[in-house]
């Protein structure tokens, strides 16, 4: 199990926040555990494998949101 943690600048309201997570949801079917925080400015979700940062630069980038980051951890 990985834990991606996505930083993410733009979000402004709960709204971008559900935006954040229904496109992660619709990239990668087998993320857990969404959630994205306009206040820490990071969604969080949890994969069996690892996730291409290529992959989530673009993802975020075409939801007009920008994309600073990302890490992921084997727990």
């Amino acid at each position: 199990m990985f834990k991606n943690t996505v930083k993410i600048d733009g979000m402004a309201c709960g709204m971008c926040e559900a935006h954040i997570s229904d496109a992660i949801r619709g990239a990668l079917p087998d993320a857990k555990k969404i959630k994205a925080s306009r206040r820490k400015k990071e969604a969080v979700f949890l994969t069996e494998q690892p996730v291409d940062e290529t992959g989530m630069r673009e993802l975020i980038d075409a939801t007009g949101y920008h994309f600073m980051g990302m890490e992921s951890i084997e727990k």
